[in-house]
């Protein structure tokens, strides 16, 4: 499949300067995705532009991911009603490691190009930029820029005048790529399509280069109508100190199943006949989840790793799904004592309850025993008995206890 029908068929293309898309589909293009770094991590909003990446590269086109670090100095005011409070240098260059390493694992074994913005913008002298980029951006443009609008108009927090100049700034990196790798083409999500455009008009006049700019779209829950990523304790982060691998496994097999199919179309590198079974099976037998199986499986293989998927499948198998605790192997219970409480072993069961909090007290840690609301491994329990080697105990159907 050509990477134009492929990207249309997944869902990839929301906005374009490109004519025809299917340009795309002919010589190798040199092209640039960049994040900032204003946090440790990506997020999967991140990702899901970071596989529109990994489809051109797939493709033979060469890839430039950038990392921000003059950008993030700034902050991106778009879609944000208020001030961004301005980080640190420190904190700034600690992003730029973290997220380099998360461009490493996504596109590993991909032929690529990381760079920094910080590297031309440190030495830059600021009457310079005046003149040489200043000069050639039309000041309407920048006051046209619908977050501008919204900060300055009534009821508006204002803007500074740093933020305010951050569009200018991103264009120059477009204009600097552009001049000294040859970059023709900026990929980004739809919220960057302003920020991209001064870019594209600054290579125009500047230049009288030509340049263009692929945007995707944000992903959309389709149940929630809310902007995809988010889950009850906020974004779901691609670093596993933030969102654990647990925790990012549970997020996928939990998607929604109107939006499962897409999600694996965008998310995964599956291929239309792989993805079309899916399909097929998930309208047969919808209660089987086959489709948010495989996505959860897909996503953090590809993000954390083939060993780190198998480990939270087979955690979440003896959970929720009837696999045998013996199963687990020592990572599998490192994983698993990160997401549920612990307990030291040498201790009975009613002890452990009481301490644990799993039973309000002993009292009532014997009644749940005596009820057969406790499981050790899988097997109910009705006396008490001291638990000398690593088990998990579960009360009723949702509560759980790792002793070890």
């Amino acid at each position: 499949m050509k990477l134009s029908e492929e990207l249309k068929w997944r869902g990839f293309i929301n906005q374009s300067t490109l004519e025809d898309v299917s340009l795309i589909d002919g010589e190798p293009i040199a092209f640039y995705w960049g994040v900032d770094p204003s946090a440790q991590s990506m997020t999967i909003g991140n990702l899901a532009s970071a596989m529109l990446v990994r489809h051109f590269i797939e493709h033979g086109h060469k890839a430039t991911l950038l990392l921000g670090g003059a950008t993030g100095l700034i902050g991106d005011p778009d879609g944000k009603k208020d001030e961004r409070n301005l980080k640190s240098q420190e904190e700034i260059s600690s992003n730029k490691t973290a997220i380099s390493d998360e461009y490493k694992r996504i596109f590993s074994g991909k032929d690529f190009t990381v760079v920094d913005n910080y590297d031309w913008f440190k030495d830059m002298n600021y009457l310079s930029f005046l003149r040489d980029v200043g000069k050639h951006v039309p000041l309407s443009n920048m006051l046209g820029r619908d977050f501008v609008q919204a900060r300055l108009g009534e009821g508006g927090s204002g803007i500074s005048y740093a933020e305010f100049s951050y569009s200018l700034i991103q264009g120059y990196d477009f204009l600097h790529l552009y001049r000294n790798a040859g970059v023709t083409l900026q990929l980004c999500g739809a919220d960057q399509w302003g920020n991209s455009i001064a870019g594209v008009d600054l290579i125009r006049r500047i230049e009288g280069g030509e340049a263009h700019i692929l945007s995707t779209p944000l992903i959309v829950n389709k149940t929630t109508g809310v902007k995809f990523g988010k889950s009850e304790d906020g974004a779901v982060w691609l670093n596993p100190q933030m969102t654990s691998v647990y925790a990012f496994y549970q997020f996928w097999l939990n998607v929604d199943d109107a939006g499962a199919i897409d999600y694996a179309k965008i998310y995964t590198l599956l291929s239309k006949e792989e993805i079309e079974a899916l399909s097929k099976k998930q309208q047969e037998d919808p209660g089987a989840r086959d489709v948010q199986k495989t996505l959860a499986r897909e996503v953090t293989a590809l993000v954390h790793g083939s060993q780190s998927a198998e480990s939270a499948e087979r955690v979440t198998a003896v959970l929720f799904g009837g696999m045998s605790f013996s199963e687990l192997s020592d990572d599998d219970l490192n994983l698993l004592a990160h997401e549920i409480p612990t307990a030291q072993t040498g201790a009975t069961a009613v002890d452990i309850l009481a301490n644990s909090g799993l039973a309000s007290s002993k009292g009532e840690a014997r009644r749940l025993i005596l009820s057969g609301a406790i499981s050790i491994n899988g097997e109910k329990i009705f006396d008490d008995t001291t638990v000398d080697e690593s088990v998990l105990i579960k009360k009723g159907k949702n509560s759980f206890l790792l002793v070890r």
